[in-house]
């Protein structure tokens, strides 16, 4: 026969009474506050959102519209939030290394191989745009790769 444990508080719920447990008096531990952490403004990620997309200016106006579309937007709102400043200067640092890399590839047409890697330079910047542009929408603080970091 197994043994029937004995739990005072188990029969006093069973039988109707309440029992009022004390009040937890101690304080939670204060957690560091890190970027991630902070609640980032939704007009704040609409802007970043906005300004990791303006890159696809460079379609309109090849080698000067993605760069240039980027820095408006980011210069007329790095002032107003912070999340905007940052992914602003990430958007405007991966346009200019990408415009880097397509003269490259352009030049290197004359070689045969330049077609290659300016294709490659092309879908590389249109994926990693809509990456950053869902990632900037979502809050997250996006760094992208391949990027040559002019403003600090």
């Amino acid at each position: 026969m197994a043994k029937k444990e004995e739990n005072p508080e188990a029969e006093e719920n069973a039988g109707g009474a309440q029992t009022e447990q004390p009040a937890s008096t101690e304080q939670p531990e204060a957690v560091p506050e890190t970027p991630e952490s902070k609640e980032i403004n939704k007009d704040a990620c609409m802007w970043a959102m906005i300004c990791h997309l303006a890159g696809l200016a460079g379609i309109v106006i090849p080698f000067v519209g993605n760069i240039v579309a980027p820095l408006v937007v980011w210069q007329i709102k790095k002032d107003d939030f912070p999340f905007v400043d940052e992914q602003g200067k990430e958007a405007v640092n991966f346009q200019i290394s990408m415009t880097i890399y397509g003269l490259i590839s352009a030049v290197l047409t004359f070689i045969c191989v330049g077609f290659f890697l300016l294709a490659a330079v092309v879908i590389v910047d249109l994926i990693f745009l809509l990456i950053a542009a869902v990632k900037a929408n979502n809050g997250h603080h996006y760094r992208y790769p391949l990027t040559i970091r002019f403003i600090k």
